[in-house]
């Protein structure tokens, strides 16, 4: 346990670990840590943006945001302000409860700097390529050398080991490899095509959360530390479980589903009344078709004898899509929910962003948190993925202002004196701006 804890009453209060992430993956991992209770430091530079950090631009100006329409919503009101680094929606939605202090690693002062911190800390975290660690002089040894009982979480895009172990991936490459843009993609769409989801990266978050958790546990019962080894692609892979066992017991490739099923309809996307309106139907159980028969007072249709059995709607979900669409269409995509959920059939509308933001059982549960933010305003965030009934979590402090906390860290934290802080501020480690070379 480490020698402060920001949040006494939640679950990894008293637990310290130091984010050394980029992009997504690695960010909301020590997001989930910080919402919890730890006490999370972003290590970051102001002599160098990184990849995949605060923003790809320090100097952005709003001149350059509002020439590209898919930038303009990455600042509050497609304006980056005089520090873009800290008006990023992206940083902002997964910096929450963490604190934020600079240093320059590629410096031997710098790296004196970490490994004081280190000695200090429980966890630190990565997901950069495998190579880079190594590359900057602090591999898991060099960390064990500081503090043997730390736990090290590195989430490269294919593992520390194998074949493909230095590949540089994004989320969206690794769900190519991993096979699920394919099957998530539509039969009539090249793969060229096929729309970019991608939970690789959220999805790795939340399981480098959970296997953070189980090493501390781990450590508390033995005193060891460990590496954790957590590939992006592979963190794609185990969610298409059925269809590797597909293919191993009988030798089928899956192909593109769409909203489809492997094994029931109807299930799928449903056009309903209005401008780009949609309704989902998930269909796996004869009770479920039953219900959803007196849902539409049993019309005709329905009572054909194709449809009558599991296989049969499954065999003719092309006429069974047909029909349902044509009653779906007519109603509001509330409206044909609030009709099959009353007959006991899965179902609900298809939300955008705004839909979900002004949702009235996302408001009653309290989802949504409003955060005060010194330079980007007020606005609601997404809060937690779950509720504890004795330790309530939520968002206790904004996301940082870069080297906000560099005080701290530094003078209390690391007990450096004024003198060595000022003059790690002279040389360029502390600060609240990109250098000017920066670009």
């Amino acid at each position: 346990m480490t020698d402060r804890a920001e949040a006494p009453d939640l679950p990894l209060s008293g637990i310290r670990v130091l984010d050394l992430t980029v992009v997504i993956a690695g960010p909301i991992a020590a997001a989930k840590l910080g919402d919890m209770g730890a006490e999370v430091i972003r290590v970051e530079s102001i002599q160098d943006l990184g990849t995949g950090g605060r923003v790809p631009l320090a100097k952005t100006t709003r001149e350059q945001v509002q020439g590209h329409p898919a930038q303009r919503r990455t600042f509050p009101d497609g304006d980056p302000g005089a520090r873009p680094w800290n008006r990023s929606a992206m940083f902002n939605s997964h910096a929450r409860n963490k604190l934020s202090m600079t240093v320059d690693l590629r410096r031997p002062e710098g790296m004196e700097v970490l490994s004081r911190l280190v000695k200090k800390s429980d966890v630190l975290i990565e997901n950069h390529a495998t190579d880079f660690v190594d590359r900057r002089g602090f591999s898991y040894d060099w960390l064990c050398e500081q503090k043997p009982d730390i736990i090290m979480v590195r989430m490269p895009g294919f593992g520390l080991d194998g074949p493909y172990a230095y590949w540089r991936t994004f989320g969206s490459t690794a769900e190519g490899h991993a096979g699920r843009s394919i099957l998530f993609g539509y039969s009539d769409l090249a793969p060229s095509e096929i729309p970019w989801v991608y939970p690789a990266d959220p999805t790795a978050g939340a399981v480098a959360t959970f296997a953070t958790i189980m090493a501390l546990h781990h450590r508390n019962r033995t005193g060891e530390g460990q590496v954790i080894d957590l590939a992006l692609a592979e963190n794609v892979l185990h969610l298409l479980g059925p269809s590797f066992l597909d293919y191993s017991m009988n030798d089928r490739v899956s192909g593109s589903l769409g909203n489809r099923h492997p094994g029931a309809a109807p299930h799928g996307c449903y056009r309903a009344a209005g401008d780009d309106r949609w309704v989902n139907i998930a269909i796996t159980t004869d009770d479920e078709w039953t219900g959803f028969r007196e849902a539409l007072g049993d019309p005709d249709w329905a009572k054909d004898a194709q449809f009558a059995a599991a296989a049969g709607r499954l065999e003719n979900q092309d006429e069974l899509d047909r029909h349902i669409e044509a009653w779906t269409s007519e109603l509001d995509r509330y409206e044909v929910t609030r009709r099959l959920q009353e007959h006991g059939v899965p179902s609900g509308p298809v939300m955008n962003e705004a839909d979900a933001y002004d949702d009235p059982h996302l408001q009653s549960r309290g989802y949504f948190e409003e955060v005060t933010h010194p330079e980007t305003g007020t606005h609601r965030y997404p809060g937690m993925f779950f509720k504890f009934s004795e330790t309530p979590l939520g968002i206790r402090r904004p996301a940082p202002l870069l080297g906000e906390h560099n005080e701290y860290v530094y003078k209390d934290l690391l007990e450096y004196t004024d003198e060595e802080y000022a003059e790690f501020e002279r040389t360029g480690h502390i600060g609240m701006d990109f250098a000017p070379h920066v670009p």
